[in-house]
């Protein structure tokens, strides 16, 4: 997990929130440091991952003229329940949280459930909000990420690319209609970064843009018979991305689905991807794979906010296609 002391300096540059450290046990003050720009009085402002407000009555102070330490566990209740926050700072006159300063935090608040361990949440998680660009061969594109049901998943992706690790890799599968796959070092679909993540499965669904984790195929798959462990806690550094829902439904649930192409720009880069020629249609190999030229972590800021199109309500989940079942494999 990367902490905030290795944070980049732009991100830093543009903060407001300073947390007072990464994790915070139950029986500790979750506190965070507020740095309001000269002659702005700052609101503390608490969202759920979707956007809505958690605003409640709060038992201390959550407005800032001056520098300032905060308790967030006590300014807002509703952090009790386990969760994935947005924390803000929004200039006084400002409504609401979209024109916010510096760039917004992101808290991962969960329960230990193991016998004899403290009760009560604690924060497992607490880091800068960011967003990815994608630059390829075929244009950008620009990945937000579902905090709320991936938090290990992305915390590898942003790890991996700030370490420079996918810039001048391929995508090494390209199908049309259905996905395009990259983050192999070895540009075959059987490497990786050395080391397996475990899978973080929800209900999000593979609509177009959707960005997941390839991983190894159980040869005993199928649509009621999910991976076993082993196949599903294959993950490292592949990853793909969805074309067509109607096509790429029933990986629904069995994949890690951890963020999205967010734009237009993006979408049509997408496509552009996915139709590139391929040499092999079983392995859908292109005849020259794109390259990904340059995966740049970015700082959300009220200007570059691609998580306001992110910001929906989840649909409930839909059944898993019973059609046969193409593989995402790292084999």
């Amino acid at each position: 997990m990367q902490k905030w002391g290795t944070m980049t300096t732009a991100v830093i540059l543009l903060s407001v929130l300073f947390p007072a450290k990464g994790w915070f046990g139950p029986d500790q003050a979750w506190n965070v440091s507020v740095r309001p720009p000269a002659g702005t009085t700052v609101r503390l402002v608490l969202t759920d991952f979707s956007g809505s407000s958690l605003d409640a009555e709060p038992t201390q102070a959550r407005e800032f003229d001056k520098d300032a330490s905060a308790d967030i566990k006590q300014v807002f209740p509703a952090m009790a329940t386990a969760g994935t926050y947005l924390l803000y700072a929004v200039p006084k006159a400002k409504e609401g949280f979209v024109d916010f300063v510096g760039t917004p935090l992101v808290i991962t608040v969960r329960e230990d459930r193991r016998r004899g361990a403290p009760p009560g949440p604690m924060v497992v998680k607490f880091e800068p909000l960011r967003y990815a660009i994608v630059s390829t061969d075929a244009g950008d594109m620009t990945m937000a990420f579902y905090f709320d049901v991936a938090p290990n998943t992305i915390s590898n992706f942003l790890s991996l690319a700030g370490d420079g690790f996918y810039d001048g890799l391929t995508f090494h599968r390209a199908e049309a209609g259905f996905l395009v796959q990259g983050g192999d070092p070895r540009g075959d679909g059987t490497g990786g970064p050395g080391y397996n993540i475990d899978a973080e499965f929800s209900d999000r669904k593979h609509e177009e843009g959707v960005v997941s984790m390839a991983r190894n195929v159980d040869p005993n798959e199928a649509p009621n018979n999910p991976p076993r462990p082993e196949y599903a806690n294959s993950a490292g550094s592949q990853f793909f991305i969805a074309v067509n829902h109607d096509n790429t439904a029933q990986l629904d649930g069995v994949y890690t689905v951890f963020g999205k192409v967010i734009g237009d720009e993006g979408l049509r880069t997408l496509a552009a991807l996915a139709a590139t020629p391929v040499a092999d249609k079983k392995t859908a190999r292109p005849v020259k794979p794109p390259v990904i030229k340059r995966v740049e972590i970015r700082p959300v800021t009220s200007r570059e906010n691609p998580y306001r199109v992110l910001q929906a309500p989840v649909k409930a989940a839909a059944p898993v296609n019973s059609k046969k079942v193409e593989t995402v494999g790292v084999n």
